[in-house]
């Protein structure tokens, strides 16, 4: 009796994934049925001003490796900086309640700390254009 209770349990779970299963399948399904179709409908001029490269529809003149302003780098890393900090602020507001007086230190020195932060690169002028 045990044996077959086990077999049914097992072939309950098996099937729980089948909607998964038939969702992936649909999912590839119309990918790789979009793009074949468009393939076989969509035209198919060549000429040599089509097959040359180009650069959101401006000429491309001279060298592409122009230099960079460092500012522009550092400005770029510290919203990545800052923007990755931001995202720690959802499970902690998400659970507020049971993280109680001790998570809202914490959550204190955190933002405390990220305040710091946020003085020191205003301090060293790393936000202003030249």
């Amino acid at each position: 009796y045990s044996l077959s209770k086990k077999t049914k349990i097992m072939q309950s779970d098996q099937y729980s994934y089948l909607p998964i299963l038939m969702q992936f399948i649909l999912a590839v399904g119309f990918v790789v049925g979009t793009i074949i179709i468009s393939g076989k409908l969509g035209p198919k001029r060549t000429s040599d001003s089509k097959d040359k490269s180009f650069e959101c529809g401006v000429e491309s003149i001279g060298n592409a490796r122009i230099p960079f302003s460092v500012k522009y780098f550092l400005v770029a890393i510290l919203f990545v900086l800052f923007d990755v900090e931001v995202i720690f602020l959802y499970p902690w507001a998400v659970n507020f309640q049971e993280l109680g007086m001790e998570g809202m230190i914490k959550m204190l020195i955190f933002m405390a700390l990220l305040l710091v932060g946020f003085f020191y690169i205003i301090k060293k002028k790393a936000l202003e254009w030249e």
